[in-house]
């Protein structure tokens, strides 16, 4: 009887053990679980969005080393949104030039193009897909990616501020085969072919070449702005004139205009039009 009630304290004593063993390792992974969790850190930047590191939907606000020369400053933001930069002397570096200022755009709710010219409709439809749009006010069938519709809408409180074509859905978010009609309204696969070696340039400024226009992105729009006025609603509200001789169109970057030096952008003036060129 003595041995039995032996083993039976021994045996207690153990599981005791084991219990305080078991209780302490899960008090420490309570404790590194809680001291591995993110802090809520929110910087304030000049005119830049703040933003919480708790959140996976958010991110840091990005801003380049200001003393890097404008042209790796602009790249080092454009790094950020887009997977592979264009080397110098590519048809797409040409296009990245002309139509490139919406990937330093810092606005989490849009979504940017992995590259900068669309084969043919499938994969422009296969990238429209996963858009959320918004409607411009006022307008018939006028659709924009939504962070962009509402900042638009907003200039367009402060100001009236008509669509080039006064209602259409063609100086919105267009189609791979409305941006290939555009092209061979103005130009031919002559010119296209010229494009692509690098020996036109000037056509950029009138259409775009089929599969690359920034309207293909939700990210474009073509206004008629005659005002000072209007002008300032919309710079005020991230849209800015980013393609050099395209008078009505406009682009979202989602910048203050004076963050827009810091970014690379050299501001240029052409006969009163303010536009805002990339420095590639």
């Amino acid at each position: 009887m003595k041995q039995i009630l032996r083993k039976t304290k021994f045996i207690t004593i153990v599981i005791l053990m084991i219990f305080t063993l078991v209780a302490s390792n899960e008090i420490s992974h309570h404790k590194l679980g809680r001291t591995a969790q993110p802090s809520s850190v929110c910087l304030s930047i000049d005119s830049l969005p703040c933003t919480d590191t708790s959140k996976e939907t958010t991110s840091k606000a990005f801003l380049p080393n200001p003393e890097l020369n404008e042209r790796q400053r602009f790249l080092s933001a454009i790094s950020q949104k887009l997977p592979t930069i264009p080397q110098p002397g590519t048809y797409e570096y040409t296009l990245l030039r002309s139509y490139g200022a919406v990937f330093v755009n810092p606005d989490i709710g849009i979504k940017l193009p992995p590259k900068d010219i669309f084969a043919n409709e499938q994969e422009t439809q296969e990238f429209q897909a996963i858009l959320t749009m918004g409607h411009v006010d006022g307008t018939n069938e006028c659709y924009l990616q939504k962070s962009a519709a509402d900042a638009l809408n907003k200039a367009r409180i402060q100001q009236q501020i008509p669509l080039k074509s006064g209602y259409g859905s063609g100086d919105c978010t267009r189609t791979f085969n409305t941006n290939l009609r555009f092209w061979h309204k103005y130009a031919n696969n002559q010119v296209l072919a010229k494009v692509q070696q690098g020996k036109e340039t000037k056509i950029l400024g009138l259409v775009a070449p089929p599969g690359t226009s920034q309207h293909l992105w939700g990210l474009a729009i073509d206004l008629r702005v005659g005002s000072k006025e209007q002008k300032k609603a919309l710079n005020q509200n991230g849209w800015f004139q980013t393609v050099q001789n395209d008078v009505p169109h406009w682009t979202y970057v989602g910048l203050p205009e004076e963050n827009l030096p810091l970014f690379g952008f050299n501001k240029k003036v052409v006969q009163g039009i303010t536009y805002w060129i990339t420095p590639l």
